[in-house]
């Protein structure tokens, strides 16, 4: 028996995100609301998949009842919309956990993204971040949900008016579907077309008309049906039979997203394992992109019957790629605990990454311009497989784009700069950092440029890491210009300069060897540089160790026990390097060679180590200059 009349109507209050989040709902406008109709058939599909799922071991939670299905029930008269499913339904505790709290990671910036977007933008961002249920909210100033779990005996009501409060209440058995959900939309004054059942078909078939289970649509109160879903799963298909508008809207359903694919790589393996693999590589990247946390988006299904969504089907590396794999190779019984563990999933996964790679390897030979959107927005990830996939890391490397000083605009692969390599230079050198503009400043570059050396300039985080991983490309070894010797001598510069005097040589020599007394506690060595043509100093890190920006980012995330200290170059043919290895004062040079180092550690981004002392030397040596 249903307990309807023994528990008394229960008032929640959302969590902050939650109301947040509505309030944006209710508040903002968009340009086409359309997508809450396909975020709530999305889930409720899932819902009939997870029955389909949960019936494999409890075939009784079918009944009398098992064929899935979504009917969508269209009341003009009272300007009502409802979504209905006969899947696996909700508890109390599991309506209050769906809707009244938001678990997914990222929700905090989608909405500091849609409250920064334009209201044409809104319904991208919705897409984007699929935000599922609240969506809803959009076009309704009320939402019900009735909902009764497959196998009990209760059902619950949940309601809001998207203000900050809902209600959790029973229903009576007779007011409940038998099991499922359902949810009854009093739409808003501007959304009586959602009652039109012309414009509800268009947008079902639009943007949901591939959900693998059939969507039937109820004109009331005639109640005349028609079927607007046949619930035919698309990946079964043969590829020519399928239009890319049929793919685009498959991928929006599947993903949650709402943009166009940037790839579609769909396939049938054959062999010792046989599946069906459909992958989609978005235009945009999704919200959870770098979220430490996040997973693949990859779902697993096996004879049609979704099996789970966790699956590591893909690298992390590959975990902006959307779609599925379905498999006649697993039992259906399969426990979600024991796929990873499976030698078949190995299989597949091996599989799927391979198919997935070589049609991005097939996009950046066939069109240059979508593969370059494609890497200007999954690269700085994919480079991740370079540090971490060793199985694959040459077809990554050869894969991979990078901006360099001889091409800023237009990123070039290792072979492109392998071929314009100078005769005599032996590695491919590199520049990381965080700010592109800072790194093409940087003064370790001018012995580099003197000599039209291309080097690449790296700006993503996994760039320090992957290239202490990699050891060569084509034979070439991998060289950071901010550590141990340049190595220039043996290229010659584009506009030789005569050489410098050997009276002016000696001064040099002389105030070098007096710099590295007065800064023993602070670098490791002070030597002439080969890689500065224009500033006086610079600083590099020790030939062997962690280089200038992987000592940095160990350092800030408290992982570098102890710095090595740096070496400083100094430039002997720079004119105040001249001028201050004529003066004998020492005083005057003990200031100045602290304050060269301070100049050092500035061109770098860092700090001069102790600012009181650097102003005071500063302002001594503008008193002596002034009095001079």
């Amino acid at each position: 028996m249903s307990d309807a009349t023994e528990k008394p109507v229960e008032n929640h209050v959302f969590e902050a995100d939650v109301a947040r989040l509505l309030h944006l709902m209710v508040h903002s406008v968009y340009s086409d609301k359309d997508v809450f109709l396909r975020e709530l058939i999305s889930n409720a599909a899932d819902a009939c998949e997870k029955l389909r799922y949960e019936a494999i071991s409890a075939p009784e939670l079918l009944g009398s009842d098992p064929s899935p299905r979504i009917t969508l029930s269209l009341d003009e008269s009272e300007n009502r919309l409802i979504v209905a499913d006969n899947g696996i339904g909700m508890s109390r505790d599991e309506l209050i956990e769906a809707l009244g709290t938001i678990a997914r990671s990222g929700t905090r910036a989608f909405m500091e993204r849609i409250e920064a977007a334009k209201a044409g933008d809104g319904a991208q961002l919705i897409g984007q971040f699929g935000v599922g249920f609240y969506s809803a909210f959009m076009v309704a100033n009320r939402v019900d949900v009735v909902s009764r779990r497959a196998g009990s005996e209760h059902a619950w009501r949940w309601s809001s008016d998207g203000q900050g409060s809902y209600t959790v209440e029973p229903v009576a058995l007779a007011d409940a579907p038998a099991r499922g959900t359902r949810i009854t939309l009093q739409l808003m004054d501007d959304a009586k077309s959602y009652t039109s059942k012309w414009s509800v078909e268009r947008i079902v078939k639009e943007q949901s008309g591939h959900v693998p289970v059939p969507i039937d649509l109820i004109e009331l109160p005639s109640g005349e049906t028609s079927q607007i879903g046949d619930g035919t799963a698309l990946w079964t298909r043969p590829r020519t039979e399928i239009t890319k508008e049929e793919y685009a809207d498959f991928y929006r359903s599947v993903a949650g997203q709402y943009d166009e694919p940037a790839l579609t790589v769909h396939f049938r393996a054959e062999g010792r394992h046989e599946y069906t693999g459909l992958a989609f590589l978005p235009s945009n990247k999704p919200y959870d992109l770098f979220d430490p946390t996040g997973k693949g988006r990859m779902k697993l299904y096996v004879k049609r019957v979704f099996i789970t969504d966790e699956a590591e089907l893909l690298p992390r590396y590959l975990r902006f790629v959307r779609g599925l794999v379905d498999t006649a190779d697993l039992p259906l019984n399969v426990s979600r605990e024991m796929i990873q563990e499976s030698p078949i999933l190995s299989a597949i996964r091996k599989g799927l990454t391979n198919r997935v790679l070589t049609a991005i390897e097939k996009l950046a030979e066939s069109d240059k311009d979508a593969f370059t959107k494609l890497w200007d927005a999954f690269g700085p990830v994919i480079k991740e497989g370079i540090y971490d996939d060793f199985e694959r890391r040459a077809q990554l490397m050869a894969l991979a784009r990078f901006r360099t000083t001889a091409s800023v605009e237009a990123p070039r692969s290792l072979a492109e700069y392998v071929k314009g390599m100078k005769d005599a230079q032996a590695a491919i050198y590199y520049l990381t950092g965080d700010n592109l503009a800072q790194l093409q400043a940087s003064p370790q570059l001018e012995g580099f440029r003197a000599r039209g050396i291309e080097v690449l300039v790296l700006t993503d985080s996994i760039d320090s890491f992957w290239v202490t991983m990699a050891p060569d490309f084509e034979g070439k070894p991998f060289k950071s210009i901010t550590q141990g010797a340049a190595d220039l001598a043996q290229v010659p510069k584009l506009d030789a300069k005569e050489p410098a005097s050997a009276e002016s040589t000696e001064a040099v020599k002389d105030f070098i060897a007096f710099a590295k007394v007065t800064l023993a506690d602070a670098v490791s060595d002070v030597r002439a540089s080969d890689r500065l043509t224009e500033s006086a100093v610079c600083l590099v890190a020790p030939e062997h160790g962690p280089d200038r920006q992987m000592e940095k980012m160990l350092a800030g995330a408290g992982r570098l026990d102890s710095a090595a200290k740096p070496i400083l170059e100094v430039n002997p043919d720079n004119s105040l390097i001249a001028a201050v290895a004529a003066n004998s004062n020492e005083a005057f040079r003990a200031d100045a060679v602290n304050l060269l180092l301070d100049q050092a550690r500035i061109l770098d981004g860092d700090r001069p180590s102790d600012p009181r002392a650097f102003a005071d030397r500063l302002s001594r040596l503008f008193d002596q200059a002034l009095k001079g």
